[in-house]
């Protein structure tokens, strides 16, 4: 069972090279079997879940030539099945996106029901109304989302709640429908843009991506391309309360500032010193940090992938914060984790109250998701001691060579799979 075992104590200090977004990355590989032409992906992340979802487009016959460890070329000419049936797919919140892809493009899809960390239910109620809406006769069977349609036409969808995966799987499904579609309510993330970008650079008419009304207007085929990714706000924002959990200094590059005006507001808040640059941005991590109030929101507002990571900071601030969690109800698991390591958090429904320590103590904790288990090794990086982060394959599934970033900036971690690599690393740190 891989480990990371880390020392903290130290600033982190240095610059750091974001990957691609993989929340936009899952959405543009779904989108990339539309067409029957070369698709060429760059600035892919190699994470797990980019992995997981190759191995599903070489599961129905696509071709996968992976020419780089951060460039593809799909071609979905040779596609022989619509069912998508992947033992590993069903790890993935993201498979959901293949019932878009394939409704719009051969009107038939059979997905195994999503998977994907265990934050809260995430219902795709909204995707199948919208899938209706097109024409489409949707059923669950088997574990599986089958939806057919004779043809796609256009419709006027109002979503409900605001939701990104169901705003990316209606784009996907309506390209080539006849006629304009309207989303309403539509989600406004940059991944919900860049997988319009891309999917307009391959012939389709989008319009009003990052706005909460889209429309598309349908095209009778989509073309091949070449596209890269953009960077990854999250990822970003994970290095960023990095520095201010451990007082470091990080210049982090291949960024987007404006994709983390809401984490650098709370982090300014914060009293630390955040700069930004065209395509960078630097924090400096204040010696002493104030406490403030967080709401998760809907892109602008605060993301709750970012909820986890800045309670750490908090958690190492004066006074008392509170963080409100409006999007997904299980998204404290990983409080009973920190208060192992002396973190002083009360849950209250889907509010925390936090206060203020001094340090953190290293001590033996679980992953329980991808976030949250990257929050503790912010927290294992900033306390006195060594830790020991379980369940690591949590943090892998959406964070690139995490463990070498984080040792290139002064850090000390290792990723071990036995006691005696463990051993042999503290060994050496204490050396």
């Amino acid at each position: 069972m891989e480990q990371y075992i880390i020392r903290g104590g130290r600033p982190l200090k240095g610059e750091v090279t974001i990957s691609g977004a993989k929340n936009a990355a899952l959405g543009i590989l779904a989108a990339a079997v539309m067409t029957d032409e070369d698709v060429i992906i760059e600035n892919l992340p190699d994470v797990r879940d980019i992995n997981v979802m190759l191995e599903a487009i070489t599961e129905i016959s696509a071709k996968v030539d992976r020419m780089d460890r951060h460039t593809v070329r799909i071609n979905g000419s040779t596609i022989s099945d619509v069912a998508v049936d992947d033992e590993y797919i069903r790890r993935i919140r993201a498979s959901y996106y293949f019932i878009g892809a394939l409704l719009g493009k051969y009107r038939h899809a059979s997905v195994p029901l999503p998977g994907g960390c265990n934050i809260g239910s995430r219902p795709i109620d909204q995707h199948i109304k919208g899938f209706k809406a097109l024409g489409a006769e949707v059923r669950i069977e088997a574990g599986s989302v089958i939806a057919k349609a004779d043809r796609l036409h256009s419709a006027h969808i109002y979503f409900d709640v605001v939701s990104v995966g169901a705003t990316i799987n209606v784009m996907l499904a309506s390209v080539m429908a006849e006629g304009q579609t309207i989303i309403e309510n539509a989600a406004k993330e940059p991944h919900i843009v860049d997988v319009a970008n891309f999917l307009n650079s391959m012939g389709a008419n989008i319009r009003g991506a990052g706005t909460d009304t889209i429309r598309i207007k349908g095209v009778q085929k989509l073309h091949g391309t070449e596209y890269a990714i953009i960077p990854d706000q999250i990822e970003a924002g994970t290095f960023m309360c990095m520095a201010a959990a451990t007082r470091g200094d990080i210049l982090i590059k291949n960024v987007i500032p404006k994709h983390l005006e809401a984490i650098t507001a709370k982090l300014i808040e914060m009293g630390n010193e955040v700069e930004e640059y065209d395509e960078a941005v630097r924090v400096i991590g204040a010696e002493t940090q104030r406490h403030t109030d967080i709401k998760t929101l809907p892109y602008p507002g605060f993301p709750t992938d970012m909820q986890p990571q800045i309670s750490v900071a908090l958690s190492l601030a004066e006074g008392t914060s509170m963080v409100t969690e409006s999007i997904f109800e299980n998204r404290f698991k990983y409080v009973d984790e920190l208060a192992r390591m002396g973190g002083n958090i009360k849950v209250e429904g889907n509010v925390a109250v936090i206060d203020g320590i001094d340090g953190f103590s290293g001590a033996t904790v679980t992953s329980p998701d991808l976030r949250a288990g990257a929050a503790l090794c912010i927290a294992a990086l900033a306390a006195d001691g060594y830790s020991t982060i379980e369940e690591v394959g949590y943090i892998q599934r959406g964070y690139e060579i995490f463990d070498e970033k984080i040792t290139a900036l002064g850090g000390l971690i290792k990723l071990v799979d036995s006691e005696q690599e463990a051993a042999r690393f503290k060994l050496r740190v204490v050396g």
